[in-house]
C-alpha cells in the first residue's frame, strides 16, 4: 500500500466508524413504518411519526402536487390537518390524491381551459391562505397565475431552485444576497437550456404581485423517495450491490442535497408561520463530504462495499464526468455548487433527518419498483464501464 493510499484508509476509516455511528444511531425503517399513521398513494411509505396537527388550519391551493416534491408535501400538510386544493391537467397520477379536491387546468392560460378554473373559484368569492406553486417553470406561467392569485391568497410560496445565482458552481458558502443570473431574453422559454435562469424570473414575478408575501424556496438536489432521476439512489444502490466501488475525487470534497420529506415539511412551517423571504433549502445540517455520504450507505447496507478513490484529474483524462457518471460530486473546478449556505432558513426551523434515514427509505422504496426498472439506474457509470475504468486505476497506480 502506498503511502498516499495508507493516509487515504486512515482517513475514510474514521468517515466510516463516524458513518456507522449515525446509522445506529437511526431509528429503523420498520419501526418508524409501525409508528407512523399514513401512506402516500402508490404505495410509497411516509415514515416517522404523526406530526400533530396545526394550531391554525389553513386553506391551501397547490399548483402541481402529483410529481416527486409534490406528493410528500401535500401528504404532510393534510396530516397536518390543512384543507388542500389541487391545480393540475389530471393526467400524472390522477388517482393518487382522490379525496382531495382538484381543479383541472393548465399553468399556461393559452392551453385549453388554462387558469379558468382557479378564474371561476375567484369569481366565486373563494380565498386561500397560502398558495404552493412547484411547477412554475418560465416568467409568463407564474406571472399568470401570481397575477390572477394576488388578490385571493394571503401568501405565495414558491419553489425555485439553488442553481438560480450568478456563477453558482463558483462561488464558495454564498448565501441567498448573491446575485442572480440574467438572460439576455428573460421572455424565452426555453427551460431545457436556461432552467436554473427561469426559476429567478419567475421568482421576480411572483414577488411583483406579492411583494412581502412572497416566499422563495431554493432547494439543492431533491433526494429521497419518488426521486426518478436516480441521482441520489444510485449510491445507495451501488452500495448495496457491493465489491470495488469507483469514488470520485478527494474524501474531503463536498456535497449536499435536501431530503424531499425535510423540504416538504420546511415548506408547510414556513406558511404555519406565515414566514416571507428567500430561503436556501440545502442540506443536511453540517458540511458533509462525498466520503461521508459514501460510507454512510455501506454503514446502512453492510455488505462488502469497497472505495476506490480516483482523483479528479486523472478521471477528467478518463472521461468520468462529474454528476453524470459521479452523481452528487463535482471536479474542482465547479465544486462551489455544493457549499451554498443554509443558514437562513435553519434559523427559521429547516431540519434534517440523518442520512442513514433517507438512504433507508430510498432503497426501501426502490425494491418497491418493478425488477426491470431496477435494472436500469438512470444515473451513475454502467458497471461494466466501472470494472474498465477501475482495471485502468490499478494498472497505472500499481506498486512497483
Amino acid at each position: 500500500m502506498s503511502e498516499t493510499s495508507r493516509r487515504q484508509f486512515m482517513q475514510t476509516a474514521a468517515f466510516g466508524a463516524a458513518a456507522l455511528a449515525a446509522a445506529s444511531a437511526a431509528p429503523t425503517a420498520l419501526a418508524r413504518r409501525q409508528q407512523g399513521d399514513g401512506h402516500l398513494p402508490g404505495g410509497v411509505g411516509m415514515r416517522g411519526n404523526d406530526p400533530g396537527k396545526a394550531d391554525k388550519p389553513l386553506k391551501i391551493l397547490f399548483l402541481g402536487g402529483t410529481g416527486f416534491l409534490g406528493p410528500h408535501t401535500v401528504h404532510y400538510a393534510a396530516q397536518r390537518g390543512h384543507t388542500l386544493t389541487l391545480f393540475n391537467r389530471k393526467k400524472r397520477a390522477p388517482e393518487m390524491f382522490e379525496q382531495l379536491e382538484t381543479l383541472k387546468g393548465d399553468r399556461d392560460p393559452t392551453i385549453d381551459e388554462g387558469l379558468s378554473a382557479i378564474e371561476a373559484e375567484i369569481e366565486k368569492g373563494r380565498r386561500w391562505d397560502a398558495v404552493i406553486d412547484t411547477s412554475g417553470y418560465a416568467q409568463r406561467t407564474a406571472d399568470a397565475s401570481a397575477d390572477l392569485l394576488k388578490d385571493a391568497a394571503d401568501q405565495y410560496l414558491f419553489v425555485s431552485t439553488a442553481c438560480v445565482y450568478e456563477n453558482w458552481t463558483e462561488i464558495w458558502n454564498g448565501d441567498e444576497d448573491t446575485k442572480l443570473e440574467v438572460l439576455e431574453d428573460p421572455t424565452t422559454e426555453d427551460v431545457q437550456q436556461h432552467y436554473c435562469a427561469l426559476k429567478g424570473y419567475c421568482e421576480r414575478a411572483v414577488e411583483k404581485h406579492f411583494g412581502g408575501r412572497a416566499t422563495i424556496v431554493r432547494p439543492g438536489l431533491i433526494v429521497g423517495p419518488r426521486d426518478f432521476s436516480d441521482r441520489f439512489t444510485y449510491w445507495p444502490v451501488r452500495v448495496q450491490r457491493g465489491g470495488e466501488i469507483l469514488a470520485p475525487g478527494n474524501i474531503n470534497d463536498p456535497t449536499q442535497y435536501i431530503d424531499v420529506r425535510d423540504l416538504g415539511q420546511f415548506m408547510v412551517h414556513l406558511l404555519e408561520q406565515t414566514t416571507a423571504g428567500h430561503f436556501n433549502a440545502l442540506g443536511p445540517a453540517h458540511t458533509m463530504t462525498i466520503a461521508d455520504l459514501l460510507y454512510g450507505c455501506k454503514a446502512v447496507t453492510g455488505g462488502d462495499a469497497h472505495f476506490t478513490w480516483c482523483d479528479a484529474a486523472w478521471l477528467e483524462s478518463n472521461n468520468v464526468q462529474a454528476w453524470g457518471d459521479m452523481p452528487m460530486w463535482s471536479d474542482p473546478k465547479t465544486s462551489g455548487v455544493f457549499t451554498w449556505s443554509n443558514k437562513r432558513a435553519v434559523d427559521v426551523g429547516l431540519t434534517f433527518r440523518p442520512v442513514a434515514e433517507t438512504v433507508r427509505d430510498t432503497l426501501a422504496w426502490w425494491a418497491t419498483l418493478p425488477k426491470e426498472r431496477q435494472a436500469t439506474v438512470r444515473a451513475g457509470i454502467k458497471l461494466a464501464r466501472e470494472q474498465e475504468v477501475l482495471k485502468k486505476w490499478h494498472e497505472e497506480h500499481s506498486v512497483k
